[in-house]
Parts: structure tokens; sequence; C-alpha cells
């Protein structure tokens, strides 16, 4: 699997995520430092609430092949900025997760909130329920 890093806001699923890929149990727990695990790079999510954390992120990307900007459909609010992908110089995925947990029209906004962001192509995911882990496993199989 390519190394791949997740970002995203605090609560997003990224955790989630990097056990499910990494075939663990998934458990709740607060990532509190960067952390690689297999291929797979996990970041807390004040690093994107916070721009002053934002080189944290990029220096972090580096040995990243893919970075993988998650979006949480369930979020009051939005701390991607537009344009945010640019910053990586890499291919830079979407994956919005918790997608059985609302409606139609929050997916929309987090679809929109990742396109605004440049990231693509964009991954519907629900973790818990197995829902396109799949696709996105096979995405990261890929070779160039």
């Amino acid at each position: 699997m390519k190394k791949v890093i997740f970002i995203g806001q605090t609560g997003s699923g990224k955790t989630t995520l990097c056990q499910k890929l990494n075939q663990e149990s998934l458990r709740y727990r607060k990532t509190q430092a960067v952390e690689w695990v297999g291929s797979v790079i996990d970041t807390p999510g004040e690093y994107l609430e916070n721009p002053r954390f934002y080189n944290a992120l990029t220096v972090s990307a580096v040995d990243a092949e893919v970075v993988a900007l998650v979006s949480d459909p369930t979020a009051s609010r939005s701390a991607m900025p537009p344009g945010f992908a640019t910053m990586f110089g890499k291919t830079v995925i979407g994956i919005i997760t918790k997608i059985h947990q609302v409606g139609e029209a929050a997916v929309e906004r987090a679809r929109q909130e990742l396109i605004q962001a440049q990231a693509r192509p964009i991954f519907l995911v629900d973790t818990p329920e197995d829902v396109g882990i799949k696709d996105l496993a096979e995405f990261l199989e890929q070779s160039d």
C-alpha cells in the first residue's frame, strides 16, 4: 500500500480509518501526536484546525505518497481552507466519512469542501460499516 497521511478535523475519523486499513480492531482514541502505523500516517485534528501547525503537516507529509484530506459531514464547521491541497505538491485525495450518519445535503457540503480544497478523487466511506473502504484500499494499492 502507498504511504498515506490522513489530515482532517478532530473527530473526523482519521484514526478509525488508520485502524481499518491496518486491519486492527476499531477503538476510539484521541491522536495526540503524528503517528506512523504501517503505511499510514495519522495526524492530530488540531494540526488542521490551527494554521500555525500547517508546517507540521507539510513536514509530516514529506514521506507520504498520498495526502488524504478527511472531511466529516457531521461537523458544524469546516477548518479546511480553499486550495489547501496545493501546499503538498503530490497526489491529494478526499475522503468523506460517516456518510450513513447524515443526509445527502451534508455529504454534498463535505464534497464541496474537498473540491474547493482541490482534493481529487473523493471517496465516500463509513468505516465501522465497512462502506467504501475496499475502493479506498484498492486506490492506495495501485502503482503509479
